[in-house]
């Protein structure tokens, strides 16, 4: 697996957008793990919590993200809560923006 291939799966992926926070999955920092093997493609992630209603759009929105790009054949999306998401994940550019910076 190739440098560039994850940096295209990652690009792809920032079309989909946290509707609670208004960034992308990959700079809020969902992303935990991406592997690519043969077409494959597989995706750990997370959400902000184990509640957020918006894991499912989420989960769908990065497999057909990256189902478009060329040369994929499957996605899989696993979603873990393990370890659980915090705002330190989130790109330093981004956490300012949203004001995390200013919290304790």
């Amino acid at each position: 697996m190739s440098r560039d291939v994850i940096d295209r799966i990652r690009d792809a992926m920032r079309v989909v957008i946290d509707p609670e926070l208004g960034e992308n999955v990959v700079d809020l920092g969902f992303i935990y793990e991406i592997t690519a093997t043969d077409g494959v493609v597989h995706v750990t992630m997370t959400a902000t919590t184990p509640g957020c209603p918006a894991t499912g759009f989420l989960k769908e929105g990065v497999a057909s993200s990256i189902a478009e790009i060329a040369g994929v054949e499957a996605v899989d999306v696993t979603m873990t809560f393990d370890p659980p998401w915090t705002p330190s994940r989130i790109d330093p550019a981004v956490r300012a923006a949203l004001g995390f910076d200013n919290v304790n």
